[in-house]
């Protein structure tokens, strides 16, 4: 049996509500790895680079196995950087060769840098007119209910290409999951931890291309960008990406 364990955690705010985002994590594991991922959770919360916070929830409901979904891990690329405008000029190359039109490539990576704190989930963006369809301000459309399906397995492939740790891990899974997405053209993302200044652009038709800066250290403002194509049915998009559990698959065989 499976089970989806998401927590959530800010700093200044009364029961969770209002206050500043510190930190956001979701696994879904097998039985016996609940108390052990809940306690890994509850520390990250409390040891994080934006603070300590005040306020943790963390939730944990069984999943069936009719509702999972499998999709194949994209594949891994990495665009060296060594500035912030270099990391946007390459992220806006890769938009563009991933099917975006140069518009809203700029339109996209504009509403990134004008954000004056991180959202919770994604802006929705038709990939050819740059126009903004989510119509969810500040909250976004978040991406949710996604792991590994073999955790060991993929750490270890990770680790092998000098990706330990927990960003380069969810990153990747959830990417994999948003290029899977019905209408995806391309994703653009930066982290709001201020000392990882790393974020990529994902594709389907090229797969995840990290890139090694793409902010300045110490910004605690990140956020992400999901290209559709013109004419996709947000609401369907909207509910793949909150309420569709996924498992990445190194392969075929995996």
């Amino acid at each position: 049996m499976l089970y989806s364990v998401k927590m959530r955690s800010s700093l200044g705010g009364t029961h969770g509500k209002g206050g500043r985002h510190i930190s956001g994590a979701e696994r879904i594991v097998s039985e016996e790895l609940v108390d052990e991922t809940v306690i890994s959770m509850m520390r990250r919360a409390r040891e994080h680079e934006r603070g300590c916070a005040d306020f943790i929830q963390v939730k944990v409901e069984e999943v069936p196995d009719a509702a999972v979904s499998y999709c194949l891990m994209l594949p891994l690329y990495q665009i060296d950087t060594s500035e912030k405008s270099e990391g946007h000029r390459a992220a806006e190359a890769e938009l563009i060769r991933a099917g975006v039109s140069p518009l809203a490539a700029r339109r996209g990576i504009a509403s990134l840098e004008a954000l004056e704190d991180s959202m919770r989930g994604a802006i929705v963006m038709d990939a050819e007119t740059g126009e903004r369809l989510d119509g969810r301000g500040e909250r976004g459309v978040r991406c949710s209910n996604m792991d590994s399906a073999d955790t060991a397995e993929y750490e270890a492939k990770m680790r092998g290409k000098g990706l330990g740790g927990d960003h380069p891990r969810e990153a990747l899974v959830l990417a994999s999951k948003v290029a899977h997405g019905p209408g995806t053209v391309a994703e653009l993302c930066w982290s709001d931890d201020p000392d990882y200044v790393t974020g990529y652009v994902g594709s389907p038709l090229h797969g995840y291309g990290r890139i090694t800066v793409m902010k300045d250290k110490g910004d605690p403002v990140g956020g992400r960008v999901f290209f559709v194509k013109h004419g996709t049915d947000v609401a369907l998009y909207e509910d793949y990406m909150q309420n569709q559990t996924v498992l990445v698959r190194l392969s075929n065989e995996t």
